[in-house]
């Protein structure tokens, strides 16, 4: 997912109870123990994103899987890293049993029509009872701003632009409730990022993104040009956007996460690829592969003829 899997990552470290708090049922005590930081992390480096917790005194550990959209490969992803996590946990402390585990997709994207609740990942044989893994489905561009603002924390408020009721004038109170919440300028630096980075992914097609940067810039003005890497590609997208059209922009944001994550440029093959793979199978395809390929079957992926998604 690129950015947006970068950026919401970083929120949710920096604001982990805010992020639990969401997926706890109301009424029940909860304490934030940490991150899960295992030496299993050189085999599954996505392990950072489960937490430590305590629910009513008992030890838990909850998942939270960022997720462009419910593709069907998101099962097999949340499946294979619970067991990781599952074969981390056990190593850390042999012997004792492993906490409950609890998984969580939070889909940025889809379809219009509701997503279920439940997703699962099935690997028993046909006809014997069921073996696999469930997780919850939070499809947080299917909420409203209110049901977002509902969640009680500013971290929820870097959603609103995913909302199917956002607006212009929505998203300026959610600007302004920022600049009043946040607790420093720094963390209300993070936070505008985020909003503009989840306004580039916009589901709903409001088309809101250049306003919401004028929104953000009259509120702080240069701010967003002294926010780091990412507030400062979304600036430039945004400027060659006005100048080229939105698909080379969002082209010249992978191109420039492929730089981030190879530590080199790509080359003019490789630029083509990844152009014609955001326009035939969707920026957060190619954005997924960026950021979790590794450096040979990424380089082999974008060598490939384009398959369909």
């Amino acid at each position: 997912m690129g950015d947006a899997d970068i950026t919401l990552r970083h929120l949710a470290r920096r604001r982990p109870e805010d992020l639990v708090r969401a997926f706890v049922p109301e009424g029940h005590p909860v304490e934030v123990l940490g991150w899960v930081d295992s030496q299993v992390t050189s085999i599954e480096r996505r392990l950072d994103k489960a937490l430590r917790l305590r629910v009513d005194g008992e030890p838990r550990v909850l998942h939270v899987e960022f997720c462009f959209a419910l593709r069907d490969d998101v099962p097999d992803r949340v499946f294979e890293y619970i067991g990781f996590l599952f074969a981390a946990l056990r190593r850390e402390d042999p012997g004792a049993p492993v906490p409950p585990i609890e998984s969580v997709a939070v889909v940025l994207s889809g379809p219009k029509r509701r997503l279920p609740i439940t997703g699962k990942r099935r690997i028993a044989w046909p006809g014997r009872p069921f073996s696999g893994v469930h997780f919850r489905v939070d499809a947080v561009y299917q909420r409203t701003i209110g049901e977002l603002r509902a969640r009680g924390s500013v971290l929820w408020l870097v959603f609103a632009p995913l909302a199917r009721d956002a607006t212009a004038a929505a998203l300026r109170e959610i600007v302004a409730e920022i600049h009043t919440r946040a607790a420093s300028a720094e963390e209300r630096a993070e936070l505008y990022t985020a909003l503009l980075v989840m306004a580039t992914v916009d589901p709903w097609r409001h088309t809101l993104w250049k306003e919401l940067v004028t929104m953000v810039e009259d509120k702080e003005e240069g701010l967003l040009r002294r926010t780091p890497i990412i507030g400062e590609m979304i600036i430039e997208a945004e400027q060659r956007g006005e100048q080229r059209g939105k698909q080379q922009a969002i082209v010249e944001l992978l191109g420039r996460l492929f730089t981030r994550r190879l530590g080199r440029r790509p080359t003019a093959e490789e630029e083509r690829s990844i152009a014609e793979r955001a326009r035939a199978l969707g920026p957060g395809e190619v954005e997924d592969a960026l950021l979790d390929l590794d450096r040979e079957a990424l380089t082999r992926w974008l060598a490939e003829p384009i398959r369909p998604s």
